[in-house]
């Protein structure tokens, strides 16, 4: 019975033994600062991200992961609950990734700045957890890069199948063929080329000889327009031929407009009187053909001349 009672004792001790010690590492492991929650939401996969998984800013520890659980209102979409210091500098411009410790694969929440941002200011706390966008870190870059090089990797497969089926490797053959022939025609070319090529320097003296001509045809085209030049500068010159004929056109204006015409003019009358003196004469001699034997009729008296009467009324 005393055996028994000592174990009873004993055990007693032991429970409250280990119960004062978890009492004093939960006293001694609490953490008295208080910090500041923030949520990520996100659809994309956590794979390696577990409860208590470190936050970091700029690579400096900064808080834990404190939940991770399944938005109700969005389905397929998660929500991580983040808890940090209250010091730590988190705007608007913070964004979150998922990094990766070494080989382990434990994943942990890396914030970092938009260097892109401008006006950045701090997110202040309020009635509702401010939110951190998710972005997609290097792994998730290189999982979606791979998969879209894949995606090529895979349609340069179907395009080399396609390109090697049986009508497009006829089509090759042909091509090769006709490269083949191409190349021994061009062989030939050089044989053909070479007679032009020995005439080259004859052309070529040929050619110095013609501009040597053209050369000489410019310097005589060039003298004969200055000859035409000082031929023009003595046509207009006060003693030149062309002035002097001016000056003898003009002459002949002045004595045609003082002298000539104005006696062509005299003489014109003259011939009009004598032309209308004629015409009377000619109609006397139409009228009295008699006059050339007898002469002219006595003239009329006029009055209180003798034999003057009076006209009848």
């Amino acid at each position: 019975m005393e055996n028994r009672s000592h174990a009873l004792i004993a055990g007693f001790f032991t429970i409250a033994l280990i119960v004062l010690a978890t009492l004093l590492a939960i006293w001694l492991g609490r953490d008295k600062i208080q910090r500041t929650p923030y949520e990520i939401v996100t659809k994309s996969a956590v794979s390696g991200l577990n409860l208590q998984a470190v936050v970091r800013y700029k690579g400096i520890k900064v808080g834990n992961v404190t939940d991770i659980d399944f938005d109700d209102k969005v389905p397929g979409q998660i929500i991580l609950r983040l808890e940090v210091l209250p010091d730590t500098p988190v705007t608007n411009a913070t964004f979150a990734t998922l990094a990766y410790q070494g080989v382990t694969g434990i994943a942990f929440v890396q914030l970092d700045e938009d260097a892109k941002a401008q006006h950045s200011q701090l997110l202040q706390a309020g009635a509702s957890i401010a939110r951190i966008p998710l972005r997609p870190g290097m792994l998730q870059n290189l999982e979606q890069r791979g998969i879209a090089i894949l995606t090529q990797a895979e349609e340069l497969t179907k395009r080399l199948n396609h390109m090697l089926d049986p009508d497009n490797q006829k089509s090759v053959v042909h091509t090769l063929e006709s490269f083949g022939k191409l190349a021994q025609r061009w062989e030939a070319v050089p044989d053909q080329i070479n007679p032009a090529l020995k005439q080259l320097p004859v052309l070529m003296q040929q050619a110095g000889s013609t501009l040597q001509s053209v050369n000489q045809l410019s310097k005589d085209a060039s003298q004969l327009t200055q000859n035409l030049t000082q031929f023009s500068t003595r046509l207009q010159g006060p003693d030149s031929p062309v002035f002097r004929f001016n000056q003898s056109l003009e002459l002949f204006n002045n004595t045609l407009y003082a002298d000539t015409l104005p006696r062509l003019n005299t003489l014109s009358n003259e011939a009009r009187q004598s032309l209308r003196a004629v015409g009377r004469t000619a109609e006397s001699l139409n009228e009295r053909p008699q006059s050339i034997l007898f002469g002219p009729p006595p003239a009329t008296p006029g009055p209180g001349e003798p034999g003057f009467s009076a006209p009848a009324r």
